[in-house]
C-alpha cells in the first residue's frame, strides 16, 4: 500500500468522521421508526431490524471513538474486536426472533411504514458502505472495513425484511421474512467471524469474484 502523506492522511480521518457521524444519525433515526413501524404491526421482524440499527449506531460510535484519538491505529484491534461482537450479537438475536416467529406460525402484518424505512435502507446504504470501503483500504483500517461490513450487513437485513413484509400480504408466505432473517443471521456469523480474525476483504470484491467465476 502506497505511503499515505500526513496531510491526507487527515483528510482521511476527517471523512470517516463524517461516515460515521452520517450513520449514527441515519440509524438512530431508522432504529426509531422500524420499532414503532414493528409494535404498531407486531412485527418481530421489523423491531429486530430497528435493533440491529441500534447495533449500528454502536459500531460506528466505536470507529467514532477511535478516530477521535490522536493514534488511531493504535485502538484498531479493539475497536475490531468490538464490532465483531455486534455482529455475534445480532446474530444471536435474530435467530431466536426468527425460530420464535416460525414457531408461532405468524407473519407481520402490513406496514407501509416498515416497507418505507427498509426501501430506503436498501437504497442508501450500498452508497455509504461504498464510500467507507474505499476509504478504509486506503487508510489501511480494519475497523472502517469491519464498521462498512455493518452497513452492508444492514441492506441484505433491510432486503430481507422488505422481502418478508411484501410477501405476507401479496402472496401469503408468512414464514418468508423469519427464513430471510436466518439467513441474515448466518452472514452475521460469518462476517463477525472474519472481523475477529482480522480477514476484512471488501463484500463488494466478493461479489466481483463470484461475477469472475
Amino acid at each position: 500500500m502506497t505511503a499515505l502523506s500526513p496531510d491526507r492522511r487527515r483528510r482521511l480521518h476527517r471523512r470517516v468522521r463524517a461516515i460515521v457521524a452520517i450513520t449514527i444519525g441515519y440509524n438512530a433515526i431508522e432504529a426509531i421508526v422500524a420499532i414503532t413501524a414493528g409494535v404498531l404491526a407486531s412485527s418481530a421482524a421489523l423491531i429486530g431490524f430497528g435493533l440491529d440499527s441500534v447495533i449500528e449506531v454502536l459500531s460506528a460510535v466505536a470507529v467514532a471513538w477511535q478516530f477521535t484519538r490522536a493514534d488511531p491505529e493504535r485502538y484498531e484491534r479493539v475497536t475490531v474486536r468490538a464490532i465483531a461482537l455486534a455482529f455475534f450479537a445480532l446474530a444471536a438475536y435474530v435467530t431466536v426472533d426468527a425460530v420464535v416467529s416460525l414457531i408461532s406460525g405468524e407473519g407481520p402484518d402490513a406496514s407501509p411504514l416498515g416497507i418505507g424505512i427498509t426501501l430506503l435502507s436498501v437504497i442508501a446504504m450500498p452508497v455509504l458502505a461504498w464510500i467507507e470501503i474505499r476509504t478504509g483500504r486506503e487508510l489501511g483500517s480494519r475497523s472502517v472495513l469491519a464498521d462498512a461490513r455493518q452497513l452492508v450487513l444492514c441492506v441484505y437485513l433491510s432486503g430481507a425484511v422488505l422481502v418478508g413484509l411484501l410477501a405476507n400480504p401479496l402472496l401469503g408466505w408468512w414464514w418468508a421474512d423469519s427464513v430471510a432473517a436466518l439467513v441474515v443471521a448466518v452472514l452475521a456469523v460469518r462476517e463477525g467471524l472474519e472481523a475477529w480474525r482480522g480477514d476484512l476483504e471488501s463484500p463488494f470484491d466478493a461479489l466481483s469474484d463470484l461475477e469472475d467465476e
